[in-house]
């Protein structure tokens, strides 16, 4: 069985860009972080290396990229590679009207002949690195205690190193892709069935998972991996700053406040290159939460750090205004 990493923050939308991922490599040096999905149309016909931009110190790194080309995703693999990424990771999950529309996502689920394909030419193309795919238990009227043993067996002959399971349904007609990440009910029973089916393969659970201890007993329950998404964002000292204490057995759980004052190199770096500020500190609103002054944190940055001109000593204001006790 290939050793995965036992925890990973969930790639999404809007959220995890290349500021917060190095802002959650400060909280934890374990976790696997991952990229926004990019379409493999994006990566190799757009602004490549300023949509695959990343620091080298938020690795350990993966790539989520969505699509349906097997030849498209050798190369997007390929560039990967060179690049530095860890992994990378197909979306067969993603239950959004746009990218359905885009013949990706969670409609794939529908074809595991195509996404062996894709994996497999993933694989011939980035012999180094590590290919995993994240899918859910199943689309629609499928029935995922037949169709997902399947295309799992399907897919892992296509050579995915290991399977990132959100264990909902996803539905395609109805659902948008925030209802469809609460509305089909959770269904682990049916993601420990496969990990019992497939003892060989590396299982990562997705989906619904709340906290650092819920996340252990799931290992106890013999789950390989835990993936957090919205749970690790926006409650990033109560899981981020403490998985690799509690998880990994290293270290202490992070002082919140040590971690955003060490940013500001960061911070001042990026501004000379043009980043705004308030494109940095939207990671940070929610790094106080049930702290003294919180709110007013909040409030002074989201008045200040969009002003023109507006640089680190913002967010050190800010961090003054928080009760250090």
């Amino acid at each position: 069985m290939k050793v995965i990493n036992k925890f990973s923050v969930a790639p999404m939308m809007d959220l995890t860009d290349r500021h917060c991922r190095f802002f959650h490599r400060k909280l934890s040096e374990k976790a696997l972080l991952y990229t926004e999905m990019i379409t493999s149309k994006a990566i190799l016909y757009g602004n490549t290396r300023k949509l695959l931009k990343f620091n080298p110190a938020e690795r350990p790194l993966a790539l989520q990229v969505g699509g349906s080309d097997p030849a498209e995703l050798g190369q997007v693999a390929s560039i990967a590679e060179e690049l530095g990424f860890d992994e990378i990771n197909l979306n067969v999950g993603c239950p959004s009207s746009k990218v359905k529309s885009g013949s990706f996502g969670a409609i794939l689920m529908r074809n595991p002949g195509l996404v062996s394909k894709c994996v497999e030419a993933m694989k011939c193309s980035a012999k180094n690195m590590k290919v995993s795919v994240k899918c859910r238990i199943g689309v629609d009227q499928q029935d995922p205690s037949v169709t997902l043993p399947a295309f799992i067996s399907s897919v892992s002959n296509g050579g995915a190193d290991y399977f990132i399971i959100h264990a909902r349904k996803a539905i395609l007609s109805g659902l948008n892709p925030k209802e469809n990440r609460t509305i089909p009910p959770l269904d682990y029973s049916i993601v420990k069935s496969v990990k019992k089916k497939f003892p060989d393969l590396a299982i990562c659970l997705n989906g619904g998972i709340s906290s650092l201890d819920v996340a252990s007993d799931l290992f106890s329950a013999g789950f390989d991996g835990v993936m957090l998404g919205r749970a690790s964002y926006y409650y990033p000292e109560i899981i981020l700053s403490r998985v690799d204490s509690q998880l990994f057995g290293i270290g202490k759980p992070k002082n919140m406040i040590e971690v955003i004052s060490e940013l500001i190199p960061y911070i001042d770096e990026e501004l000379d290159f043009g980043t705004r500020l308030s494109q940095i500190t939207k990671h940070l609103m929610r790094a106080f939460l049930g702290y003294k002054n919180a709110k007013e944190y909040r409030r002074y940055l989201s008045e200040n750090a969009f002003k023109k001109g507006a640089n680190s000593k913002v967010l050190l204001n800010a961090l003054s205004i928080i009760d250090h006790n």
